[in-house]
């Protein structure tokens, strides 16, 4: 019985190398926040090696995201990471939103949530690992884009409006 369930389990691991999830590698930077927002070449490295894979229009993958369910885990964890937020469509975003993503950049940055730490486990994507000095910088530049809106916009424009509760 055992050899039996073994073999099914084979077969199965071996069946769903077949199939094969989307992959996030359109790299449209229509809408990327550079085209905005002074992006500097500091700024853009740390956003290249912690940020990109999962909230960009374009991930480099590694070589065990061709191995399934690894593959659909991957292609799902990204595609949560860019319903959150999308590095390569936030200027499409009304600037409310936009000046709310940036705020929850440096929150999430500060209390050491971002990247994830599944991103960095077991030393895979160890570049990821932000210095303090690097945390610094992104917190920094991402307060520098939020005033740059608020000198550029009126007050009211930057704040998200509460949803009315249905009656």
């Amino acid at each position: 019985m055992k050899n039996k369930i073994l073999l099914g389990i084979v077969i199965l691991l071996g069946l769903i190398q077949f199939i094969r999830p989307e992959r996030n590698l359109s790299d449209d930077q229509t809408y990327d926040i550079s085209t905005k927002y002074v992006v500097t070449g500091e700024v853009k490295e740390i956003l290249k090696v912690a940020c990109n894979d999962c909230h960009s229009n374009k991930t480099e993958y590694p070589w065990y995201a061709n191995v399934q369910p690894v593959a659909s885990w991957l292609a799902h964890h990204v595609e949560e990471g860019k319903d959150e937020l999308n590095l390569s469509t936030f200027t499409k975003l009304p600037i409310a939103v936009q000046n709310h993503k940036l705020e929850e950049t440096i929150e999430m940055v500060k209390e050491g949530e971002m990247p994830l730490a599944s991103y960095t486990y077991l030393g895979l994507h160890k570049e990821a690992n932000l210095t303090e000095n690097q945390k610094k910088v992104l917190i920094d530049w991402a307060k520098a884009q939020m005033d740059t809106l608020k000198a550029n916009y009126p007050a009211d424009s930057l704040v998200l409006k509460r949803r009315k509760k249905p009656e």
